[in-house]
């Protein structure tokens, strides 16, 4: 027997989380088998956990859409057991069962070995976010960041701040983008030099360029504040977006494309290729500097998830979550 958090419908149609001891068999079937350490919360699975449950097909279900741990079997030549993984995407926590659990079975296909340098603690107070952080810097670096500072919107929440820290630990000058006062003073413990208010970027845009303001942007919003950011990059500089929290409607113009040379990067986290997870892996262990990690840590546990999910989706969540499944 071990520990997972269910989440079940009743015959009302609503959805419920509650932590519960299972067996090994009602796991899907798949190559490996994991001990899972941690795992963290990110928007998906606040909305997996929540009532609307849109993301989850079937039922009952255990979220999660990151973990690490230890193999604990495995099917695979690739891997053997004692082997410390990793696993982002492949609609893990939505379409099959995730993190949540202090076992797991997955397809090695969706796995990375844990790099040289990181923790399983570490390695999800990186998670999902972090690494679609380490995505988005990699497209700007491969495009060419310019000279003014980069920006990063809701750079609170968990991809932002990743972001925030990998770009300053580069030597980047980073303006982080954040809609909470109170923040300013965490957002500047992680390197940001200039905080810059979300209601300035909020209002519709009038023009459709502006002053060129901006060498590079991790986008963590979209919506109408990335319309308004197009407008005020350097020219040929890249935005990677990531996120689609202030929605999936760009009011923008192709004016900032063609006149200024600016890149939209799009960024998808869910189904990279092997090389390209195990390179962003390598990165993160390298270019994130492990003090900065520690102080975006909240810990919790599987019985905190039902709150934590309400929360994040409330905005109230900052910096990373980190589930100790075991605790």
């Amino acid at each position: 027997m071990f520990k997972a958090l269910i989440v079940d419908k009743d015959e009302a149609g609503q959805t419920h989380a509650t932590v519960q001891d299972i067996t090994l068999d009602r796991l899907p079937a798949a190559e490996v088998t994991v001990a899972v350490e941690y795992s963290t919360v990110n928007y998906k699975d606040g909305l997996c956990i929540g009532p609307g449950g849109g993301l989850v097909r079937n039922y009952p279900h255990i979220p999660g859409i990151d973990f690490a741990g230890t193999v604990e079997a495995s099917d695979d030549p690739r891997y053997k057991a004692g082997d410390k993984v990793v696993l982002t995407g492949w609609r893990v926590g939505e379409a099959h069962w995730g993190g949540y659990s202090q076992k797991a079975r997955v397809k090695a296909d969706w796995l990375v070995p844990l790099p040289d340098g990181l923790t399983t603690r570490q390695a999800m107070a990186v998670g999902t976010a972090g690494f679609t952080a380490m995505l988005a810097v990699m497209a700007l670096e491969d495009h060419g960041i310019k000279a003014g500072p980069v920006l990063v919107t809701g750079a609170a929440g968990g991809v932002g701040s990743v972001a925030t820290a990998i770009l300053a630990h580069l030597g980047y000058k980073v303006a982080a983008v954040t809609g909470r006062p109170e923040t300013a003073d965490y957002l500047t413990s992680l390197g940001a030099t200039q905080i810059v208010a979300r209601e300035e970027l909020a209002e519709t845009v009038k023009r459709p360029l502006e002053g060129e303001t901006w060498g590079g942007c991790v986008d963590a919003v979209g919506g109408a504040m990335l319309a308004r950011v197009l407008g005020q990059m350097e020219y040929g500089a890249s935005v990677a977006a990531v996120g689609l929290a202030g929605g999936a409607t760009l009011p923008a113009t192709v004016i900032p494309f063609l006149l200024r040379g600016v890149n939209l990067l799009g960024i998808d986290s869910v189904m990279q290729p092997y090389d390209n997870r195990v390179r962003a892996w390598a990165r993160i262990a390298k270019d994130l500097p492990m003090d900065k990690l520690d102080a975006m840590i909240q810990p919790a546990t599987l019985s905190d998830l039902p709150q934590l999910g309400a929360d994040i989706l409330a905005g109230k969540v900052k910096g990373r979550v980190v589930v100790d499944v075991n605790a």
